[in-house]
């Protein structure tokens, strides 16, 4: 079964831009590294799923 990408926005922990990126549900629990599509510095993400089941991204720099 395919899961459905969840669309949500942050904002860059460097420019403070809001930025749109696609959650996919298999990444809950990891950690990745994307690019901010701003500023281009690279942004941390943690996955998680919130107590209503919506998906959700904590961002932070390289640096926090």
């Amino acid at each position: 079964m395919m899961m459905e990408l969840q669309e949500t926005s942050v904002y860059c922990p460097y420019c403070g831009e809001p930025i749109s990126v696609l959650l996919n549900p298999e990444d809950v629990g990891l950690d990745y590294i994307e690019d901010c599509q701003v500023c281009c510095r690279p942004i941390e993400f943690s996955i998680f799923e919130a107590g209503n089941g919506a998906l959700e991204a904590l961002v932070r720099s390289d640096t926090e």
